[in-house]
């Protein structure tokens, strides 16, 4: 749409008539986000309180739809990038966030326990160094007295209070893990969510897992990284009463990862009696129904 054609558009948005504002309402949601600058200046430059919320539900709900339409390229395309996925779900809240405002930050972390890393310390040693500087130094943790707050799944606002849930922080640690070579992979273990270090051998092409003899050990993040081995996860399984099966203790792939984030939105939301969020949530999470993880 032509950029007069907008603005045209944007100037109909204090029609009273609300047929005439449903008329433009449905033509501006044709366009993507690229269109937002105009509808913030013209937002700015106007005292009408009707006139500025319609842009601001319609910005709103272009934003959503940009997401949605993104959120279902990287499934078909691009689900190999956790970053991008947790990227995505970052934006739902905070729209205007720059992929950098994550990447700068997990540059720092990387490049500090880089320096700390050599080739002669083992897996245990490496991962010993990775939760001295994430858990010791920076105090990563979790965010015990607001558990169920929203915030604890988006990557971003964990990486600036350095409080978490067990899966924001362990994409986290895991992200780090994988940008320094490392085959650390997330577990969608109900109750909790852990990570496990790879055996490299045992990893296939496209990052396929052959079986659990390919996993050396699991970590937990939430629990300042402690490692854990099978019987721990066995133990924990029964202890939750849980019936036992095999993808508890394999890798799961990313749009698990990022469908459980969404999930944990859903339940956070309905927490907090935001019946808008949870259902804007719940439609983006129709992305999933029809995903299996691959056997």
């Amino acid at each position: 749409m032509k950029k007069e054609r907008i603005k045209a558009l944007i100037t109909l948005l204090d029609d009273p008539n609300e047929e005439v504002f449903s008329s433009v309402e449905n033509e501006l949601l044709k366009e993507r986000v690229d269109i937002v600058p105009e509808l913030e200046e013209a937002w700015e430059n106007s005292l009408d309180n009707l006139f500025q919320e319609r842009i601001e539900t319609i910005i709103h709900n272009i934003q959503l739809q940009d997401i949605f339409i993104e959120l279902k390229k990287w499934l078909k395309t691009d689900h190999s990038n956790l970053l991008q996925g947790v990227y995505l779900v970052c934006k739902y809240q905070y729209p205007e966030l720059q992929l950098s405002n994550i990447t700068d930050v997990l540059s720092d972390l990387k490049k500090e326990i880089w320096l700390q890393l050599n080739e002669h310390l083992t897996s245990l040693e490496k991962v010993r160094v990775i939760n001295h500087i994430l858990f010791d130094n920076h105090k990563y943790s979790r965010n015990t007295n607001r558990f169920l707050a929203p915030e604890n799944n988006f990557i971003s606002e964990v990486l600036t209070t350095r409080k978490g849930n067990p899966i924001s922080l362990s994409i986290i640690y895991s992200l780090l893990c994988n940008q320094l070579g490392m085959p650390v992979f997330g577990v969608n273990l109900p109750k909790n969510f852990i990570l496990a270090f790879m055996d490299e051998s045992g990893i296939v092409e496209e990052g396929e897992i052959v079986d659990t003899s390919s996993v050396m050990f699991y970590i937990n993040p939430i629990n300042k990284g402690a490692v854990l081995g099978r019987k721990e996860i066995e133990y924990f399984i029964k202890q939750q009463k849980l019936e036992p099966k095999e993808e508890y203790f394999l890798p799961c792939d990313n749009p698990v990862i990022i469908r459980r984030l969404f999930n944990n939105l859903v339940n956070a939301y309905e927490n907090k009696g935001d019946e808008n969020k949870k259902k804007e949530i719940m439609h983006l999470l129709t992305l999933f129904k029809n995903y299996e993880q691959p056997k």
